[in-house]
Formats: C-alpha cells, structure tokens, sequence
C-alpha cells in the first residue's frame, strides 16, 4: 500500500465569505481564547487576501502576519484596523451569570 499524503487544513479555504467569516470570528470570541481569536481572524485576513487588508488598514503585511500569527500580541490599534477593514461589527452583551449578579446585588 502506497503513503497516504496529507494536505495540511487551511480554514482560510472555508472562510470565503462575510457571513462565514463573521460566524467563526464570533465563536472564536465566545470561547474566550486569544490563540483561537488570533487563529481564526488570521484565516479570515489570509482569506481576503493579506496585502489587500495592508493596504486598507495602512499596517505592514509583515506587521500583519507577525501580529495575527502564531503566539501574536496585536495592539488594539491594529486589532481594530483589521476589523474595521474586514467589514466585521463586534457587539458586547452582559454574560448571564454577570448580569444575574449584578440584579441581585442592585435589589
């Protein structure tokens, strides 16, 4: 029997649209991970196209890889260039346990 030769996964494959793209930045943030944050958001970036996100975000793609890759600490700064340029709206709400608490310390 001959190897079996293994591609490599690449979620930027799968990522080729906004409502995709915006689905798994959501769960990435709802698990609360910056690696998986950081993950997810770099598929989404290498998805559209690094240099194009360098150009509407005004940040190196050099910057960009080494800040979106693999143990990257970008600053809020670039972190909210990317998304603003990836066309991506954040949206906070209270946890529930959070806002249970707060209601039963305010009453």
């Amino acid at each position: 029997m001959g190897k079996v030769k293994h591609e490599p996964f690449d979620a930027a494959e799968f990522l080729f649209d906004a409502k995709s793209q915006a689905a798994a930045l959501s769960d990435a943030l709802e698990s609360g991970h910056r690696g998986v944050v950081l993950n997810v958001l770099n598929a989404i970036a290498r998805a559209r196209g690094m240099t194009a996100l360098a150009k509407q975000t005004g940040v190196k793609r050099e910057t960009l890889y080494a800040a979106l890759g693999e143990g990257g600490n970008p600053t809020m700064e670039t972190f909210l260039a990317v998304i603003n340029a990836l066309g991506i709206t954040l949206r906070a709400e209270a946890a529930n346990d959070v806002a249970d608490e707060r209601e039963a310390i305010s009453a």
